[in-house]
């Protein structure tokens, strides 16, 4: 757990601790049962599991024993501290605390909005919009041969229009991890290979070799096997992909709709941003 300044008597810390563990076997504890008073300040077991979620990964891998001691210990120094300037904030506690209440509201609303968004319904109907009526995509079936130079390249290209074997010249001279497959790369689809890859197997015939094509791998010569329309993703393949998009249109939605019906008076243009560069103004 991170270290404080503050520490604490043995004894007076081991009465928290052991409070702790009895509530723990009560199966009737809510988060508004108290955990620990400081000068009569309560700590409930809501403000330790809300302390636990904002933990760093590290620690939510440690016991819950040891975590929840910790917590106990650090909320316990942290009310002490925070006691001794309890009604006079200065502005950048003040502004920060705003933030956080905004920041924390807004994101409730946004998971209130997203839970009513994915449903089976919903998800059914972006599939079909996706891809019932869309034009089937393109697979490719290509073979290359993967050299260093353009001049390699093209004496390879001279080679197989004099009649000489793909297949076997792409085992003899591909660095290329194909190679000893003869520089067969099976079946791919758009988007799957570098854009010069690509478009280079885009212009081909099937059965016909390209020219030398760059790419930051090395020059390439390829032939094109085979094409085939692409099927559509299944849709347990593609539900959260899916999921995200209606998320964030609803969001989306949801914000301008309230946009729409605010009242709101944005005067940023008003103000000269090198502000920005003055965080002496919170020092008060």
């Amino acid at each position: 757990m991170p270290r404080f300044t503050v520490s604490f008597a043995a004894s007076a810390f081991a009465l928290v601790l052991a409070g702790g563990a009895s509530l723990a076997q009560d199966d009737a504890v809510t988060v508004d049962t108290v955990v620990a008073t400081v000068n009569g300040q309560e700590i409930t077991l809501g403000h330790v599991l809300s302390a636990r979620a904002s933990l760093p990964q590290q620690y939510q891998q440690m016991p819950d024993n040891v975590l929840f001691e910790g917590i106990v210990e650090q909320m316990v120094q942290q009310s002490l501290l925070a006691q001794q300037r309890d009604g006079d904030l200065s502005d950048r506690v003040r502004f920060a605390l705003d933030n956080e209440r905004r920041l924390l509201l807004a994101g409730e609303a946004v998971e209130d909005i997203i839970d009513d968004a994915v449903t089976d319904e919903a998800l059914e109907a972006a599939y079909a919009a996706r891809y019932d009526e869309a034009e089937p995509g393109k697979e490719f079936n290509a073979s290359h041969i993967l050299v260093e130079t353009e001049e390699e390249a093209k004496a390879l290209v001279e080679q197989l229009a004099g009649g000489a074997d793909f297949a076997a010249l792409a085992q003899e001279h591909s660095t290329g991890p194909s190679g000893p497959r003869g520089g067969e790369l099976g079946w791919f689809g758009e988007g799957a290979m570098v854009a010069p890859f690509e478009a280079a197997v885009k212009e081909l015939e099937v059965g016909a070799v390209s020219e030398p094509v760059q790419t930051q791998f090395g020059w390439h010569v390829i032939k094109l096997n085979e094409t085939r329309a692409a099927d559509a993703p299944a849709l347990e393949d593609v539900r959260e992909e899916l999921a995200e998009e209606i998320r964030t249109n609803a969001v989306q939605e949801q914000l301008e709709a309230m946009m729409g019906a605010a009242t709101i008076e944005n005067r940023a243009s008003e103000i000269d941003p090198s502000v920005l560069g003055r965080p002496e103004l919170l020092e008060n």
